[in-house]
């Protein structure tokens, strides 16, 4: 499929895309579309930010258009932000249906309405969806089409109960699964609900291109200052993440501590304040989020110019999803990960299990406001705290930054595929 109108797209779904600035298809779409138009189940393997949210909800769209009693429609996630990015981005295909957004952490009562009124489609997480259901207010007996987005999130986090509990309340629908990463677990539901599923898989391409990840060789007991002056240094944005809640929110008050604006996303805030620190981010007005694996999945973030793992995570899936918010959709990105003497072990095991080999990087170099270099390379790269041309050191994290701008190129990043 070279166009959306090759795929017999319902010429309002083209034009909703092209109000997006979406006038042909990505990899992954292109790809994906035309199968699931057919009526396929799908297995879409792709990293963050190649666009295979759309490659889902172009089909639903268009199979909703057909009256029918629903909701008609359902699409699982794993997380609350992900599920209202969902919903925000079928909202732009002006797809004319009522579609309804269930989530936990708020009160019923909007959800409750929503659903009363009859929904078309239904967004959410598996624990709220099953609570609607358990409360009478929302059957699955009509859904004709299910996504289980980041599904190896989803398993992998302790929901493949709860998902099954789902799957097994549909009537044979076709089914869309969605990830960056197939794990086994993730196989053997393939195996158990996907008919001949189609399988899409796309690679990161000029993505992986466009990614410097280093290491970071560091003492404990000065992790702390390391990454603070890095961040004071840093143009652009960065994401920081640590492995728990309350570790998270004492890193992020020792950050703010020694001047660096940041603030934190994990699990124990209130969804209203969850929004606005994401808002705060994607709109400039902060530079450096302070997160625990929340934030690695299916946000929809621009442009990250720097991802630091200051603690190690639990998988090298982990480590892919974390890194995977920076070089989306060609644009550069970098990232660090930290270890100290006490993490050798845990890092000897991510190695083992797929990890990648990182380069160690001139940390004290990039200190000292010099560019991009691994210790055992000669020609340094353009880098996030680097001088510039002039010999003039970059903005520092204390002064407001433009939005909009990516690392280290002075041009405006290019429109993230969703």
């Amino acid at each position: 499929m070279e166009n959306f109108d090759d795929a017999g797209i319902d010429p309002r779904t083209q034009a909703a895309l092209a109000a997006s600035d979406i006038h042909s298809p990505v990899p992954v779409q292109a790809e994906a579309i035309p199968p699931l138009l057919e009526g396929r189940d799908g297995v879409i393997q792709a990293p963050t930010g190649s666009g295979k949210t759309l490659a889902f909800l172009v089909p639903l769209v268009e199979g909703i258009r057909k009256p029918g009693p629903g909701p008609r429609a359902l699409v699982v996630t794993p997380t609350r932000e992900l599920a209202m990015q969902v919903s925000q981005v079928l909202e732009t295909l002006d797809h004319g249906s009522h579609s309804v957004l269930l989530y936990g952490g708020v009160g019923y009562a909007t959800q409750t309405a929503g659903l009363k009124r009859g929904a078309d489609v239904v967004i959410g997480t598996p624990g709220r969806i099953l609570d609607m259901i358990g409360r009478k207010l929302l059957s699955l007996s009509r859904v004709e089409y299910l996504v289980l987005d980041e599904a190896d999130e989803m398993l992998d986090a302790g929901f493949a109960p709860d998902v099954e509990r789902i799957l097994g309340l549909t009537y044979q629908p076709q089914t869309v699964l969605a990830s960056a990463t197939m794990p086994t677990w993730v196989e053997k539901v393939i195996d158990r609900f996907l008919s001949d599923p189609v399988r899409v898989r796309v690679s990161g391409g000029a993505d992986e291109i466009q990614l410097e990840h280093g290491l970071v060789q560091v003492d404990r007991d000065r992790k702390l200052t390391v990454l603070a002056r890095l961040l004071q240094r840093l143009e652009g944005t960065a994401i920081v993440f640590g492995r728990t809640k309350h570790g998270v929110s004492k890193l992020n008050r020792d950050l703010r501590r020694l001047g660096v604006h940041s603030a934190e996303l994990q699990g124990d805030l209130s969804q209203q304040a969850r929004d606005r620190t994401m808002a705060s981010f994607r709109e400039g007005r902060l530079q450096v989020l302070v997160a625990t694996n929340v934030a690695a999945r299916g946000l929809d973030i621009s442009q990250v110019t720097l991802v630091v793992n200051y603690e190690l995570p639990d998988t090298p899936d982990w480590l892919t999803h974390r890194v995977g918010r920076t070089a989306r959709m060609g644009e550069r990105g970098w990232a660090l990960t930290f270890v100290c003497p006490e993490d050798r072990m845990l890092w000897h095991r991510l190695r083992r299990q797929g990890a990648p080999d990182l380069r160690p990087v001139d940390v004290t170099g990039l200190l000292e406001g010099g560019p991009w270099q691994y210790l055992d390379q000669e020609q340094p790269a353009t880098a996030p705290a680097s001088a510039s041309d002039s010999g003039r050191s970059r903005p520092r994290a204390r002064r407001r930054q433009r939005p909009g701008r990516s690392l280290g190129s002075g041009r405006p990043p290019r429109r993230e595929a969703v």
